[in-house]
């Protein structure tokens, strides 16, 4: 899911709180290089106004054209475009792109307080939609599920499906936590040390003052889980990684010269790590863009966990930087972007 279908939904229930007609429209599938993904969410309000994106623009503004003049469905309907490479070209697709939606009216707005309350809570939920009945159901969901349509039945994911340990609560950490949440990571924020714990204000993220390797080994770290540790104190950061290393975590990495790396793995080898499992560690932390401040530090951090989310090569690394070798099947080919 993205943020902005949380945004979408909020301003759909606003919409309909005021009295106006709604429609929803959900992207079911693409074939081709379709611009939006399957499960990319649009608002249609009455009027023509829309919030959130299923495309590069042309469809919305055909959706909206639809609606102006009179066709208002009032069940689940089905829309294809891009049937014809004509058809791609005129609503802005690339070539060969196709593009499959459902478009639903609003009836009610119970589940979406569901929904964004339970997310609010940092749940990951599925809004089930039964494109027969209309009727719609909120269940629990596991981080591992993707988006699903079998030709009847619509699931949704809505919450963060990506989360981020942070250990540490110094400037950077408050500066990467912010732009993680905007990404959609859950974000939990890990310092045993006071002083750190009391000036820790970010909203939307959890804080935890327990040992790092114990809170590692509570979250079970899973395979939708980064953990950035950023203290530069080892009796904090290694604990973390003793633990984080030997998890199924898709991207570990630590805050540090090229120097400071390579003693961390040497006394990582002291204790009972494999060589495989050291050298999933990421150090130095970071692509190479010439980052200064703590915001453009922060940048080049997330971008290489992005990188890695979705299988990407790190090409842009300092020389000499330890660069994990992907893991046999890389994280997107595994289906778990």
């Amino acid at each position: 899911m993205d943020s902005l279908d949380l945004q979408v939904l909020a301003q759909a229930r606003e919409w309909h709180a005021a009295g106006h007609a709604v429609w929803l429209v959900t992207v079911l599938e693409t074939w081709g290089s379709a611009p939006r993904p399957p499960g990319a969410l649009l608002a249609l309000r009455g009027d023509g106004l829309v919030v959130g994106s299923v495309s590069g623009g042309c469809v919305e503004d055909d959706l909206i054209d639809r609606v102006r003049h009179g066709e208002r469905v009032g069940r689940p309907s089905l829309i294809h475009y891009g049937v014809s490479k004509e058809e791609a070209a005129r609503f802005g697709l690339p070539c060969g792109g196709n593009l499959r939606l459902v478009q639903e009216p609003l009836a009610g707005t119970g589940w979406i307080d569901e929904v964004l309350a339970r997310t609010g809570r940092h749940e990951l939920v599925a809004r089930v939609l039964d494109l027969e009945t209309g009727e719609v159901r909120i269940e629990p969901a596991a981080r591992s599920e993707q988006f699903s349509f079998d030709g009847r039945l619509l699931r949704a994911l809505f919450g963060p499906r990506w989360r981020m340990l942070i250990i540490g609560a110094g400037q950077l950490s408050r500066v990467l936590a912010q732009m993680a949440l905007a990404l959609d990571f859950e974000v939990i924020c890990c310092d045993p040390r006071e002083e750190y714990h009391l000036t820790w204000e970010v909203p939307g993220t959890a804080f935890s003052r327990q040992m790092p390797d114990d809170l590692v080994l509570e979250l079970q770290l899973d395979p939708h889980s980064a953990v950035v540790a950023v203290t530069h104190d080892p009796k904090l950061d290694d604990l973390a990684l003793l633990e984080a290393l030997k998890s199924p975590a898709f991207y570990i990495g630590a805050l540090g010269s090229r120097g400071n790396t390579a003693a961390r793995k040497e006394r990582l080898r002291q204790f009972d790590l494999s060589p495989a499992e050291i050298d999933r560690l990421h150090g130095p932390i970071g692509l190479h863009i010439g980052s200064r401040t703590p915001a453009e530090i922060a940048v080049s951090i997330l971008a290489e966990v992005v990188a890695v989310k979705n299988g990407v090569g790190l090409t842009q690394k300092k020389d000499g930087s330890a660069v994990p070798a992907p893991a046999d099947g890389a994280v997107c080919a595994a289906g778990l972007r």
